[in-house]
């Protein structure tokens, strides 16, 4: 399971790569939204899963979830929308700009 989850972290990294480097702006858009979802799934990964745990530390159990990848994704998750709505403003203001949209403004 962890070689698949490294393997679907490391396409979307690659692929998001691969897209953030086009010269559209519509496949850097979605270059960057997979990088971010990469981002996301490692630092999910990065807590462990733990089945029927508490989420904080109690007084009747030893072991408890570690809160902190899930708040860290959730923050990601709010900071990654934000930059992809304003990625998308930017790219239609430069679209209705120049009248073309390529990353660097030429044909």
């Amino acid at each position: 399971m962890e070689a698949l989850l490294a393997f679907v972290i490391g396409l979307l990294t690659a692929c998001g790569v691969y897209l953030a480097l086009r010269g559209r702006t519509f496949p850097v858009v979605l270059g960057l939204t997979f990088i971010s979802y990469a981002v996301n799934l490692f630092l999910f990964s990065m807590g462990r899963l733990s089945i029927g745990q508490p989420p904080v530390i109690s007084v009747s159990a030893n072991a408890y979830a570690d809160p902190v990848p899930q708040a860290l994704v959730l923050t990601a998750i709010v900071i990654g929308f934000a930059m992809t709505a304003f990625v998308i403003v930017l790219a239609l203001k430069a679209r209705a700009d120049l009248g073309n949209d390529h990353v660097d403004g030429q044909n």
